[in-house]
């Protein structure tokens, strides 16, 4: 039982939990939860690590053996350590150490009569994972997503996707503005969701698929990259509200892409 959090692999992981560069340079993330660890183990995300605490094991005993017995390592640690390490408010005693997973780059080819979504400078971790765990409920067949957005793979993101991020195909265009370019220039309809000069989503046939474009939670989209979609489309609003909150605004735009 690890009781220190001088212990090498405390160390690790903690650092794995704060930092998005050490998760980058390690190629690695933590996943806390009974859940999303059983869901990592199912879809077959490698597990390089498995941390459980004794209360955990005996609570959680089936979702335990399939865990550890995908973990290349399992390491018991102490109810305190465990809650001094923890990300959450109410730890259930389950973390795993990922391997980041295979997403794609622009090698990818995405299908003409796909239904895709696209992320620009997402910077709320909440709104990432929600957008995730969204765009797998509606059957969204991918996410494209900027570099400059937050981290995929940070715990709350993670959490707020409730396992999709482990599901979910993800593609990073090294230049977001370059590859949304190129999607139209080859016949994908690209749609910019904006409030201005736009039409209503009422008024669009999105029966030919296409990709859906939301910007940063302040700013919207980059106006070089508005430039370069196929149209301009807006959610109409009624009352005071000049905007909404940009997982809402994905949620209800994936909807209405989907045909409803």
């Amino acid at each position: 039982m690890i009781t220190s959090k001088d212990n090498e692999i405390i160390k690790y992981v903690s650092k794995l939990i704060s930092s998005a560069k050490y998760r980058r340079e390690n190629g690695c993330f933590a996943a806390e939860g009974v859940r999303l660890c059983s869901d990592g183990a199912s879809s077959g995300a490698e597990i390089t690590a498995f941390l459980y605490t004794e209360k955990a094991e005996k609570k959680y005993n089936s979702e335990f053996k399939k865990i550890s017995s995908a973990a290349k390592k399992s390491y018991e640690l102490s109810e305190p350590l465990f809650k001094k390490i923890s990300d959450t408010a109410a730890p259930q005693g389950f973390m795993c150490i990922f391997k980041t997973l295979d997403k794609y780059s622009v090698s990818y080819k995405i299908s003409k009569q796909g239904r895709y979504t696209a992320l620009e400078n997402i910077q709320d971790p909440s709104n990432m994972g929600t957008i995730l765990r969204t765009a797998e409920a509606l059957g969204t067949d991918g996410v494209i997503i900027s570099r400059d957005c937050c981290d995929i793979y940070s715990p709350k993101v993670v959490r707020g996707s409730m396992g999709a991020v482990f599901r979910v195909p993800v593609i990073f265009p090294e230049d977001f503005t370059d590859y949304i370019s190129y999607l139209t220039r080859n016949g994908i309809l690209t749609y910019a969701s904006t409030p201005h000069n736009a039409d209503s989503i009422n008024d669009i046939d999105f029966s030919q698929g296409g990709v859906m474009l939301v910007g940063n939670e302040g700013a919207g989209l980059k106006p070089e990259t508005v430039s370069v979609c196929y149209k301009r489309i807006k959610i109409p609003m009624n009352g005071r509200a000049e905007s909404l909150n940009a997982a809402a605004a994905a949620a209800i735009l994936m909807y209405k892409m989907q045909g409803n």
